[in-house]
């Protein structure tokens, strides 16, 4: 029994040798480590420990987490400046057009007599001459004009102009030539060689005394077209000029010199009460609706009213 199991493992053992290559019956027996092993084994067994730090540079051809792309930080935009009436058609549509644009920069109208903001406003000298032309042909310029002469005629019919209507046409006239002398160099000829903002500017926000410092400064500081402060040549300059040319042909001006230097003095001192009534009144007109040039008016022609006549 023992020679026939002895014989029979023989057998097998024969039969393995033959069946085998010689090669891998050569090699002895290893164990192989996780390392050794071809990256298809690591795809199908377990997943492999994802590493915190960078990729390897021995596998350029690895997968990466492809990364959202940042979102690029939003560069601001500019506010539209609204458009004033002067640039509309005045019709209900364009004022709901602006709030369906949303908020915008108030642009302030070039062609006001004064204004409420610092914002430089520059003009060309083709705008400068159009505002002089609009402040003077304003309607509550005329009717100033007009009613200061009426008074004058009426409570006093001796003047140089004459009584009754003449008079009062000579008044009119001679006052609404001596306010385009003014508009013409004060508000359009000087600013446009010296690039001088014609407007005053008013402080609506400012404490009581900084407004008050502020219009009798402004008599002699102005502010040029890029908003930087320079001396008021419109007014240091065009009030001698306006009392030398009135000297040539307004009736009972007296033309020497004392009483020329006395009407240039008075125009300068009448210069902080004009930026004064500018500066307040429009606080009370908007409960009053009252018109500045009216007061302003009134005053300037009095004063004029009371030294350049005999």
């Amino acid at each position: 029994m023992q020679i026939t199991m002895l014989s029979s493992a023989f057998f097998l053992t024969l039969m393995t040798s033959s069946v085998l290559p010689a090669s891998v019956l050569a090699q002895p027996p290893s164990l192989q480590t996780p390392s050794s092993l071809p990256s298809s084994n690591l795809a199908i067994g377990a997943a492999a420990p994802v590493s915190a730090g960078p990729p390897s540079a021995s596998l350029p051809d690895a997968p990466t987490g492809a990364l959202p792309p940042a979102a690029a930080s939003p560069s601001p935009t500019p506010t539209p400046p609204c458009h004033t009436g002067s640039s509309t058609n005045g019709s209900p549509d364009a004022g709901s057009a602006n709030q369906a644009r949303g908020p915008c920069l108030e642009t302030p109208n070039p062609y006001n007599r004064f204004l409420d903001t610092t914002v430089p406003v520059p003009l060309t000298p083709e705008q400068k001459a159009h505002l002089a032309f609009h402040n003077l042909t304003d309607t509550f310029n005329l009717i100033t004009i007009t009613g200061t002469a009426a008074f004058t005629i009426g409570t006093n019919a001796h003047t140089a102009y004459g009584p009754g209507w003449k008079g009062f046409g000579r008044n009119t006239g001679y006052s609404f030539l001596q306010d385009a002398t003014g508009e013409f160099f004060g508000t359009f000829l000087i600013p446009s060689l010296t690039h001088e903002d014609p407007h005053y500017r008013r402080m609506p926000h400012a404490s009581i005394p900084r407004r008050i410092l502020h219009a009798i400064s402004a008599v002699v500081i102005g502010q040029n077209d890029d908003g930087a402060s320079m001396p008021n040549y419109a007014n240091l300059l065009a009030n001698p000029i306006c009392a030398e040319l009135s000297n040539l042909y307004v009736p009972g001006v007296h033309g020497n010199g004392p009483s020329t230097v006395s009407r240039i003095m008075i125009g300068y001192a009448t210069g902080p009460a004009d930026n004064l009534i500018t500066e307040f009144l429009p606080d009370v007109a908007r409960h009053i609706h009252v018109r500045v040039i009216f007061v302003q008016r009134i005053l300037n022609q009095v004063s004029n009213n009371q030294h350049s006549l005999p």
